[in-house]
């Protein structure tokens, strides 16, 4: 459903409502500005998404791909997800007006405190549960969760209020439509992706099983020396609990992640079931005793996640440039499209390990 008032596409200049100011960030077909609303003096930002102006091109976005995303947007109303204010329209670009999230990603954030038990950690866990249940109960998967899509509109409060942005993957899942495709971010991804089969909501709640592994340890449970070694290591579901990094792990915290990384979708936690497994809620008092006394070790969270990041930036992500051409004699895919969804991945992750202001702002959502 539309919000009241909001037009689909405006064909007006968007530098007549808007003062556009400094760039916050960019990837390869999207350039995203603050901008001012000049009758309220209220802040937004703007996401300027290149079109793409021919059938035979590979520049810019194809419309339609721009349309799903807008749509996707409009539906939703969440406290804990990135709002679309507006939309405009001229003949390169389509102007996405959206909320204005500049607290920084979630991870950074933790990398500056000086402690951190479960029991906060799972504050924080709760809130991304809460966003993508709100998106499940819609039919809604995001396809693109990882810590650099999980932001904070404030980080200037202890536990800020957590932000799910960049919507450029985001597909409506339709009852008895087989749906499948090549994208999402290596580390992150399920292997229902990687081994090319129908896609559903679990595939949000692997990368949200990823997520927390690293948010406990740092370190991640499947990335390689290579991006193969990254994608065997997932279909594999060859992982373990370190004990360098998670002597101080509780077992309660282990097995949530355990029924997350679970290769049978049908037999991984659906939403509903994380938020109400016990180191999420717990059920009694020695269950919440746990979670308090369970500390997350942040010289090794520091460590991990600063060498996790340094690995990432040492290469292009090829996810794409590798299934593609596996894929596309197997399912016959048309090849512009496969790669648009890759080199917009690559592009994007490389513009946010490059710099840390973009990384800090990218928020309000480069596709």
């Amino acid at each position: 459903m539309k919000s009241p008032g909001m037009a689909v596409f405006k064909q007006q200049k968007v530098e007549d409502v808007y003062e556009i100011g400094e760039e916050l960030g960019s990837g390869q077909f999207a350039i995203v500005k603050k901008c001012l609303e000049k009758s309220t003096g209220a802040e937004y930002a703007a996401k300027f998404i290149k079109k793409r102006q021919s059938r035979a091109s590979r520049r810019g976005v194809r419309r339609e791909e721009i349309e799903r995303e807008v749509k996707i947007l409009q539906q939703i109303l969440h406290t804990n997800i990135i709002k679309l204010h507006d939309v405009y329209e001229n003949k390169t670009d389509v102007v996405l007006i959206l909320e204005l999230v500049s607290g920084g990603e979630l991870f950074d954030f933790l990398a500056q405190k000086e402690s951190l038990s479960e029991e906060e950690a799972t504050q924080f866990i709760k809130q991304i549960l809460e966003g993508v249940s709100y998106l499940h109960t819609k039919k809604i998967a995001h396809f693109d969760l990882k810590p650099e899509n999980i932001m904070l509109l404030d980080k200037n409060i202890p536990i800020p209020h957590i932000k799910l942005i960049d919507f450029g993957l985001a597909h409506e899942i339709e009852d008895g439509v087989e749906f499948k495709n090549i994208f999402g971010t290596p580390e992150f991804v399920a292997p229902e992706i990687v081994n090319y089969e129908p896609l559903g909501l679990p595939a949000d709640m692997w990368s949200i099983g990823v997520i927390t592994y690293i948010l406990l340890s740092g370190a991640s449970p499947f990335l390689g020396e290579t991006k193969q070694e990254t994608l065997a290591n997932i279909t594999a579901v060859s992982y373990d609990f370190d004990e360098e990094f998670f002597s101080q792990t509780s077992d309660l915290a282990k097995d949530f992640i355990r029924k997350l990384l679970v290769k049978d979708t049908r037999k991984r936690l659906a939403i509903q079931e994380a938020l109400t497994h016990p180191w999420i809620t717990p059920t009694d008092k020695c269950q919440a005793m746990v979670r308090r006394e369970s500390v997350i070790n942040l010289e090794n969270f520091k460590r991990q996640y600063a060498r996790r990041r340094w690995k990432l930036a040492q290469s292009i992500v090829t996810l794409c440039n590798h299934l593609s051409r596996s894929l596309m004699r197997k399912a016959h895919l048309m090849p512009e499209e496969a790669l648009r969804n890759c080199e917009s991945d690559q592009e994007e992750d490389l513009a946010t390990r490059r710099a840390a202001r973009h990384r800090l702002r990218r928020s309000s959502s480069i596709s």
